[in-house]
This record gives structure tokens, sequence and C-alpha cells, in this order.
């Protein structure tokens, strides 16, 4: 029996599983203590994510450079047989390949992260985790109408990133422009329609009009962009039913359903209050009546004789 516990005590292998135990265990200690007193002072809520995802990384790529060493006189062997054989898993999981690629490329690229509004492989939401091989979504729209959440989590894969265009929301312009079309009766008081519009406009989304224009200055910094209006425009269009206004103006990428619904009740109270000299304008259709028809009847044997 104690021959038996020395032979197992002295084996090779048990010491090397030991030392590996214990070398993994100093690695991803040495990980959480890292995490724990140095990334939670990260104030930024990004940064720390980064970091955090970043040191889990490390931590990986150590244990496997230490099962590496620990075996490296077993694994000499085996060199062709893992070439062969990694050739063949490569072709096979190509798709979670690329998805390592995309979160590479996501992680340092700055194609987006978390907390951003994004549309992604087709579906659009919140990002709210980053992992190695998909990016976990809060879902808006679909259903629900505006840009509202549905409640549905969504996971898309990384790889997406080299395969679709990916649409952010919120990246360096976390501003988007918004449209509203009101149509007014021919014959109102297009001046007073005019002041209405751009009274709403500087009332309710105004305040964005600066904060919004020294992102897009310090936008043209980085990009080669043209200058952009970013307060409260007004235009108009003649057809054949009336005259329709479009205000055009800046919102916050999360509130613009709200401020859609403020911007449409403070212009409708407005014209309201114009008591008749501004007028909303409606589809009207116009019925044409036949015209008369005259049917004369010309034979002798009419009406028919009995």
């Amino acid at each position: 029996m104690e021959d038996n516990i020395k032979d197992i005590l002295y084996n090779p292998i048990v010491g090397k599983i030991a030392f590996l135990a214990l070398g993994v265990g100093i690695i991803w200690f040495i990980i959480r203590l890292i995490k724990h007193n140095l990334f939670s002072r990260i104030k930024e809520n990004d940064n720390r994510y980064k970091a955090g995802k970043f040191g889990s990384f490390v931590g990986y790529f150590f244990t496997i450079v230490l099962i590496t060493i620990v075996f490296s006189d077993k694994l000499g062997g085996l060199t062709v047989a893992f070439g062969v054989a990694g050739a063949g898993i490569a072709f096979a999981l190509q798709e979670v390949i690329a998805s390592f690629a995309g979160w590479l490329a996501i992680m340092f690229g700055g194609f987006y992260k978390t907390g951003d509004r994004v549309q992604l492989g087709g579906m659009k939401g919140d990002v709210m985790d980053i992992g190695v091989l998909r990016t976990t979504l809060m879902e808006t729209g679909q259903w629900v109408d505006g840009d509202l959440y549905n409640g549905r989590i969504v996971l898309v894969a990384n790889s997406f990133v080299f395969k679709e265009p990916v649409f952010n929301y919120s990246g360096d312009f976390p501003f988007l422009w918004d449209e509203l079309k009101i149509p007014i009766q021919y014959g109102s008081n297009y001046e007073k329609v005019n002041e209405i519009l751009l009274k709403a406009g500087n009332e309710v989304a105004g305040n964005l009009s600066e904060e919004s224009h020294e992102k897009w200055i310090a936008l043209q910094r980085k990009y080669i962009l043209e200058d952009a209006q970013t307060t409260p425009m007004i235009s108009l269009v003649a057809n054949d039913n009336w005259v329709e206004f479009t205000l055009r103006y800046v919102v916050d990428y999360k509130k613009r359903r709200a401020t859609k619904t403020k911007m449409f009740t403070y212009i409708l109270k407005e014209i309201e209050a114009t008591n008749g000299e501004v007028k909303f304008a409606s589809a009207t259709f116009q019925l044409v009546e036949p015209s008369n028809l005259n049917i004369n009847i010309k034979n002798k044997d009419f009406p028919p004789k009995i």
C-alpha cells in the first residue's frame, strides 16, 4: 500500500498536474486581484468593461502558455497530428474564428461599445454585452412602434461586422436629425405656420442645437465632413391637395419618439389657438356626376301589338 502511494507521489505526471493546478490558481488569483483592486477604480463604465474583458483574455492566454510549457515533452510527437487536425478544425470552425476576429475588431477598432444603440445583422437595439463570439442586444422596434424596447434579448455573431454594415446611432455623434410633416390648407396664413413650427422646434429641441453643433465640429476634425445646420429648419412643398410644411430638428437618439410627441402637442395647441387662421388639410375626394343619357327608340311596332 505504501509503495503504491509512493509511486503515485513520485509519478512525473502527477507532479506536473499538481504544478499546473498551482500555476493556474496563481494566475487567476493575480487576475482577480488586479480586477478588484485596479480595474474597479476606473470611473468610466466602458473602459472598466474593456479592462475586465482584457484581464480575462490575459488569464486564458497565460493558462494556455502554462499548459504548453508543462506538457511540452509530451507534445513533440503529436506536432504533425495537431497540424492536420488544426487545419480541419479551422475549416469546420471558420465562423467561430471569424467571430473571434470580429470581437478583436470591435474591442480595438471602435465599431461600437456597451451602451451604444446599433443595428447589427439586421437587428437594432442597445449593446448589453460584447462577448468573445457574440454581441448581446436589448432589441428595439419590431412589433413596438418607435425606438422603444420590446423586451427581447438578441445574440448576434461578431462576424457580422465583416459581412454587413454596422449602424451606430450613438457613436461620435449621439444625435439624429428628425422631421415632422404638417399638411396645411391652401389659403391659410403661411407666415403664421412658419412661425409656429419654428417656435415649436426651438422650445422643444432647441437646447440640443448648441451641444450637437459642438459634437459635429469635433466630428469634422476627425473626418472629412461639410458643416451641417443643427438649429431647427423649416421647408415647404406645394402639392395637389395641400401645402406640406416640414420641420427638421436635432434630437437625442434615445428620445426621438418622446420629442416628436411633445412637438406635435405644442403645434396642435398653437394652430387651434389661431381660430381658423391656420387650418390642417386632409385628403378630399370629389364625386363626378354622370352625364344625362337620352334614349330614343324608333320602331313602328312599338309598343308591340297584342
